[in-house]
């Protein structure tokens, strides 16, 4: 098998990745032409092309809300990397991971006190279910193997995650059938409305003999729709859960670490899982790592089983460049104002999109936190989206009826002003 060339030029590197590079939710060969990336500082890329740089409104999917090349998280990379890059896992532990599920534990809310580590957001979704489902056989309840959730969510690409995505004009509609069946609510209302806390608790008491856990985003439905929904439907699905003996799963993956304006987003209504999955932001957007948190509880009941050891093991599980960039990550924001910074940003998006408002086609625009949302009455161009958006000298990505930003707590108001532009222009020309 002959070698590839080296690229030489920009035509080059372009046209080897046309052939060989299979891009996320794209098709092979690609039909897109990306925009190549030299280097990343601050909330800024620098195009590879020469043609300057643009400022990051999507926090590289929502996970460098520290932005890029940031001085602290560079040193623990370095640090760590002098001292072990990896070891397995399996019969050895070592500080950094330690370190890392010691502070989760402190920070997530009460209650949540066994960490597993996992490879990536949709990874701890699969392994939250497998908990859950485990638990339940364990105590000689194997029939209690479903799950419950609402329309309009998003759990990830992997097998179960994307059996408790939105099942209809979802990204996995594909796999209707083949995936296992779940219980699906309606969509959560914006606000408030007692019919609709009525069908959550008359769905689990009737399927609550063969419901392991009810799974939720909370508060915000990420890439399902970037819907917001009343923090009191957490109480009644915990409630409810806690009257009929079923599990309930908070995936926090795109919500945590002070995105909504609370830590994590189940602090909206006062509430604690069951089980906790928690990704993107936790290394600041350096490297892959999600954790899985449960209780003592779901850990006790897995523990009394036949097999009393949860059969998951990644290979990189655990990885010390990875837990080391975490707990950095994790100490950057909590020894800063960051709700104060949250807050600044949700003020400056609330200003900026309202006059998206006026614009034709726009159906709605939502923020919350560090989330701006502008929802179109069709589906959106994404190319000419992204050129308006890039003329503006702003990354966006938006997807489906969406343009929407979640920029990097560090963003200054002159960028975030750039930003908001940027999803106007977007909305406007998509």
């Amino acid at each position: 098998m002959p070698d590839l060339p080296v690229p030489g030029s920009m035509r080059e590197l372009l046209d080897l990745d046309q052939r060989h590079v299979w891009h996320p939710y794209g098709p092979m060969p690609g039909r897109q032409e990306p925009l190549v990336v030299e280097s990343a500082s601050g909330v800024r890329l620098r195009m590879a092309d020469g043609s300057g740089e643009l400022v990051d409104g999507m926090s590289s999917w929502w996970s460098a809300i520290h932005g890029y090349n940031h001085p602290v998280l560079n040193d623990a990379v370095r640090g760590q990397l002098e001292r072990m890059s990896h070891v397995m896992f399996g019969g050895l532990t070592h500080e950094p991971a330690v370190r890392l599920a010691k502070r989760l534990v402190d920070i997530s809310p009460e209650g949540l006190e066994h960490v597993f580590l996992a490879d990536s957001g949709s990874v701890s979704v699969e392994v939250a279910v497998k908990m859950c489902l485990q638990h339940w056989r364990s105590l000689g309840r194997p029939a209690k193997q479903r799950l419950l959730t609402w329309r309009g969510g998003y759990h990830g690409d992997t097998w179960q995650p994307m059996s408790v995505c939105d099942p209809e004009g979802g990204m996995h509609e594909l796999w209707q059938g083949v995936l296992p069946r779940q219980i699906f609510a309606d969509a959560p209302p914006d606000g408030y409305e007692e019919s609709y806390a009525d069908q959550l608790r008359s769905l689990i008491e009737r399927h609550a003999d063969e419901l392991a856990a009810v799974i939720v985003e909370p508060v915000v439905q990420g890439a399902g729709g970037m819907r917001f929904h009343s923090p009191a439907y957490l109480r009644v699905l915990r409630e409810a859960c806690d009257a009929h003996d079923v599990l309930l799963v908070f995936d926090e993956i795109a919500t945590g670490f002070g995105r909504t304006g609370t830590l994590f987003a189940a602090e909206h209504a006062g509430v604690t899982p069951d089980v906790m999955c928690v990704g993107k932001a936790l290394t600041g957007g350096y490297m892959t790592m999600a954790a899985t948190l449960c209780t003592s509880r779901v850990a006790d009941g897995i523990s009394r089983g036949e097999v009393p050891v949860l059969a998951h093991g990644p290979t990189f599980m655990g990885n010390p460049l990875a837990a080391a960039v975490a707990c950095a990550s994790i100490d950057l924001l909590l020894g800063q104002d960051w709700r104060t910074e949250v807050k600044r940003i949700e003020a400056g998006l609330r200003e900026g999109l309202e006059p998206a408002l006026e614009l034709p086609g726009v159906r709605d625009v939502r923020v919350l936190g560090a989330i701006g949302v502008v929802q179109l009455d069709h589906e959106v161009d994404m190319r000419a989206a992204t050129r308006a958006a890039v003329r503006e000298g702003v990354w966006l990505r938006p997807f489906r009826d969406l343009v929407y930003t979640m920029p990097p707590y560090v963003t200054g108001d002159a960028d975030l002003v750039r930003i908001t532009r940027a999803v106007c222009a977007a909305a406007r020309e998509g």
